[in-house]
């Protein structure tokens, strides 16, 4: 075989941890991530009653595959370089730029129904078909397809 070359990736200068802002937008806006005002009324109410240090609420996402994607909700006591931020009146939302690729375009509600209440994500990659089960994935029930 001939030798075509070696290929040399080009040289990248080192992130600079204290830089990281000038790298991506660290404040979100409701088009990223809207949070309803019964949401933000009931996520203000548990900050605080929260006998913790509470810095903010971290979004966070799980899963992936043929169930789509899970969505959940924690106290935090710090932030990171890495975090987007939208910011309330008595607390924050803090969501990291690997969640926030799934989670742009979503809406955090809180729904009360008789007996239950509870906080909803709904996200715009479940319209579009996006998450879900679906039958011939092999992690869904055993069978051997994949999703599609």
């Amino acid at each position: 075989m001939e030798n075509v070359g070696i290929y040399t990736p080009p040289s990248q200068k080192p992130v600079n941890p204290s830089d990281i802002s000038d790298i991506f937008q660290t404040s979100l806006s409701d088009s990223d991530l809207e949070v309803t005002p019964s949401a933000q009324q009931k996520l203000a109410e548990i900050v605080n009653q929260s006998e913790d240090d509470v810095e903010g609420i971290r979004i966070y996402v799980g899963g992936g595959g043929c169930g789509g994607m899970t969505y959940g909700m924690t106290f935090t006591d710090q932030s990171t370089e890495f975090d987007t931020v939208l910011k309330f009146d008595d607390f924050k939302v803090l969501v990291d730029v690997v969640a926030l690729n799934f989670l742009r375009g979503a809406q955090i509600d809180y729904i009360q129904e008789v007996g239950r209440e509870r906080f909803v994500f709904n996200n715009v990659f479940a319209e579009t078909g996006g998450s879900g089960t679906c039958g011939g994935c092999g992690s869904a029930g055993g069978g051997g397809g994949g999703c599609s």
